[in-house]
């Protein structure tokens, strides 16, 4: 499988999560807030209803009620009134087998013709149930057992019209259904940008995995080959003496110290990226450490009929790993030696600005071009490819460096040295 495709196919899996969960925290979203308002809106009514059911129910039984005059209403024989709190509340009288025997204060027969279509429920006593009017009027009721005087069982049942709060319910999940499809298509788009954004990374240490994979293969190959070839050649005349195969032999092992150089590189990186390879951070002199470094460098940069130029100029300690920092310092001056030639001049100072050290390594050799000097700490990069293998240069040892120096909190950039050459500034923090 392609990488695309094996990308393409991530990105879709990584959306279609996405989006699954923006549905269900939107939809769970919509449940709460609709379960929400409607235990609000029936509260009120609910409140309504047991409050003027223990004022009704408690009237009826301290009064002697009129029973045989439908017409008049629901109201004691002397004239004493009942005292309902909500003028919304419908008190309807019944008989032991639920027939209606007074509509309370509602003596219309307009009304009447409703009315007597609401359920009664002996087996829903005291508690409040929803009921409705052929379902075209909805109702909130609550019925209790009461008696009077003569020792009759009688039913007292309360409604309250609940037709405005079922149609504000019913708008509210219209306006949350059609909010939550909204959401979830919107949620569509967002799942597509988030997935492009987390495969971002994913992608990047893809191409980096393909690209390191082939340059390890190219760089591993030349060497192999060389080492097999001068193998070859010694087993062609397996009774010479070894001074008469001496050159192969020398061949071999130059490349087999190149292999151990890469091979190193390559494990140092790995655990780079994997954050296994710690950094031990110990109090120390900077210039002291350049110092020591450079030491050998000067020698080194004689015989190649160089100049190496020492300015130190930083007397505070660093908390800093110092072996790192010196692994740092043998790069620079590593690839400072290589990429200049006789009579170019090395520089190697250190100062102090804004509260940091600061390291420069400047040579005034071949330099970088425009085109390339932003990919110089790029992994297996050398900008002329020929020319490095021969110098040695396997293109890892400034991406260490800027790993090094990376860990440290600190920042390295590469610059033209005018008119010729290149200068590398560290800076690191004195913590």
């Amino acid at each position: 499988m392609s990488e695309h495709n094996i990308i393409r196919r991530q990105q879709l899996q990584n959306m279609k999560y996405n989006l699954i969960a923006f549905t269900i925290i939107f939809i769970s979203f919509g449940l709460i807030i609709f379960a929400q308002i409607r235990e609000s809106v029936y509260t009120k009514l609910d409140s309504e209803l047991y409050n003027s059911l223990g004022t009704i129910k408690s009237f009826v039984l301290d009064q002697n009620f009129n029973l045989k005059r439908p017409d008049e209403g629901l109201r004691p024989r002397g004239n004493a009134a009942i005292n309902i709190r909500s003028p919304r509340i419908i008190p309807i009288l019944r008989a032991r087998d639920g027939s209606i025997i007074n509509f309370g204060s509602v003596n219309d027969s307009y009304y009447d013709q409703y009315l007597k279509y609401i359920e009664f429920d002996k087996e829903k006593l005291n508690r409040i149930v929803s009921i409705s009017i052929r379902d075209q009027y909805y109702f909130r009721s609550i019925t209790t057992n009461v008696g009077t005087d003569a020792g009759e069982e009688l039913y007292m049942q309360l409604v309250i019209n609940s037709d405005g709060e079922r149609n504000l319910l019913q708008h509210t999940s219209f306006i949350l259904i059609v909010g939550v499809i909204i959401f979830s298509i919107m949620s569509i788009l967002a799942s597509l940008i988030l997935s492009q954004i987390t495969m971002k990374p994913v992608k990047k240490s893809w191409s980096r995995q393909v690209e390191f994979v082939e340059n390890v293969s190219h760089e591993l190959r030349t060497p192999l080959t060389i080492i097999q070839n001068s193998l070859e050649l010694l087993l062609t005349s397996p009774e010479d003496k070894i001074i008469d195969r001496s050159e192969s032999i020398a061949i071999a092992l130059d490349e087999t110290s190149w292999l151990s150089r890469l091979i190193t590189d390559m494990l140092t990186l790995a655990r780079s990226d994997s954050t296994m390879t710690e950094i031990h951070k110990d109090l120390f002199s900077l210039d002291a450490l350049v110092e020591t470094v450079c030491q050998p460098y000067r020698d080194l940069a004689e015989s190649q009929n160089k100049v190496l130029e020492v300015n130190l100029h930083c007397p505070m300690n660093i908390n800093a790993d110092k072996s790192r920092i010196h692994q740092l310092l043998v790069i620079l001056l590593d690839n400072a030696l290589k990429y200049t030639d006789e009579k170019d001049k090395i520089s190697v100072d250190t100062n102090i600005k804004d509260n940091k050290a600061v390291i420069t390594v400047s040579d005034t050799g071949m330099g970088i071009s425009d085109e390339n000097i932003d990919k110089i700490f790029d992994r297996f990069f050398r900008e002329d490819k020929a020319r490095s293998r021969e110098r040695g240069g396997m293109g890892l040892g400034l991406s260490i460096a800027d790993w090094i120096v990376s860990r440290h909190g600190g920042t390295i950039k590469v610059t033209h040295n005018k008119p010729r050459g290149s200068i590398f500034t560290i800076k690191l923090s004195k913590g």
